[in-house]
């Protein structure tokens, strides 16, 4: 999949069909429309391409109004989002600044710089609650009207649910901020994932429980950092880390802006997602994983975030997190080698 920042590009396409949206998360109702995109694109001969915005438009606003009250939780990086796109097939992604000038295009200005003179669309996919343009003035009515006239097509897809409940960004938030990990597996189709590259932390994990049975290097962690300042999830979860080894290995994982001990913490307050595996790769080495990208699978939710009165207690709570871990994925084995052993017989 191509990716283009703008759509000023030499690379870009000509002529395309496209579907338009913020696409967080990619859940299921996202991967249908896909899904019918790609067959619409075939059809026409045209490659098929996704336009989204970064930040998202909610974010936007949320800064400018000076509230951040109305800024959403963000269910995943531009990262993942884009990681999800190419594995839907598409053909291209175009990220479009959200600014101030294209907050306060007309619906109108929107169809004739974007649509057509920016992308070429012959054909148009949007979702049943797509609206645009200046104080979202734009609807699918005068988006289909906009086809009639300059000669592309548009269609519109209704909501998508499974189990009777309507698949949607903001279903897969409710889930993961409650932590039914569970339920938000079902909503994206896949477990609830995280990646990024892993980057250097205060290192106060190698210094706690190094005296402990099997903890020579202590609690050696992954730091993932975030521009997103609101998570979708937090907490502290049983995980599966990929990218390190063949094999996914298992860990605990606290997601958020881990309440610090110092004022002084490198992280600043900033959303982190802290990884520990529960056993450390020996060809890593002590510096081996930084650098590396790297994908969390956040499968259990333990705990809310908690904060720890002294480097004591702290080690103690890591401590017993692991041990819940350890326990989840014990049990999980467990219930996978029953369900094995029914399907032999």
């Amino acid at each position: 999949m191509q990716v283009f920042r703008g759509f000023r590009h030499p690379g870009v396409a000509p002529a395309c069909a496209l579907t338009i949206g913020n696409f967080d998360g990619v859940h299921r109702g996202h991967q249908a429309m896909l899904a019918l995109l790609q067959t619409e694109a075939r059809h026409r001969g045209l490659p098929s391409c996704v336009l989204t915005f970064e930040p998202h438009p909610r974010d936007y606003f949320a800064a400018i109004t000076k509230k951040p009250d109305l800024a959403p939780a963000r269910i995943g990086t531009l990262r993942d989002k884009l990681t999800e796109l190419a594995s839907c097939g598409v053909d291209q992604t175009i990220v479009l600044p959200f600014d101030g000038r294209l907050a306060s295009q007309s619906p109108e200005a929107f169809i004739q710089n974007v649509l057509i003179d920016g992308l070429g669309a012959r054909y148009v996919l949007v979702g049943d609650d797509f609206r645009f343009g200046a104080k979202r003035a734009g609807d699918y009515a005068m988006l289909d009207a906009a086809g009639e006239t300059h000669g592309f097509d548009v269609a519109r897809m209704n909501s998508y649910e499974v189990h009777g409940l309507r698949v949607s960004s903001s279903a897969v938030r409710e889930a993961l901020a409650e932590g039914r990990m569970a339920d938000a597996h079902t909503l994206l189709g896949r477990p609830y994932t995280i990646s990024g590259h892993v980057v250097h932390g205060r290192k106060l994990g190698r210094a706690l429980g190094a005296s402990s049975p099997g903890k020579d290097d202590g609690f050696r962690t992954l730091n993932l950092r975030f521009k997103h300042w609101k998570p979708a999830a937090s907490g502290i979860f049983a995980v599966l880390v990929h990218g390190l080894a063949d094999q996914p290995l298992p860990g605990v994982a606290n997601l958020g802006v881990r309440p610090s001990l110092d004022a002084n913490d490198v992280n600043g307050g900033r959303v982190l997602l802290e990884t520990h595996c529960l056993e450390w790769p020996s060809h890593l080495g002590a510096e081996g994983a930084y650098g590396k990208i790297v994908r969390v699978e956040l499968l259990h939710k333990l705990h809310d975030e908690l904060r720890y009165t002294s480097l004591e207690a702290l080690t103690a709570g890591i401590a017993k997190d692991g041990r819940d871990a350890r326990a989840f994925f014990a049990s999980t084995h467990a219930e996978t080698h029953r369900q094995t052993t029914r399907d032999r017989i």
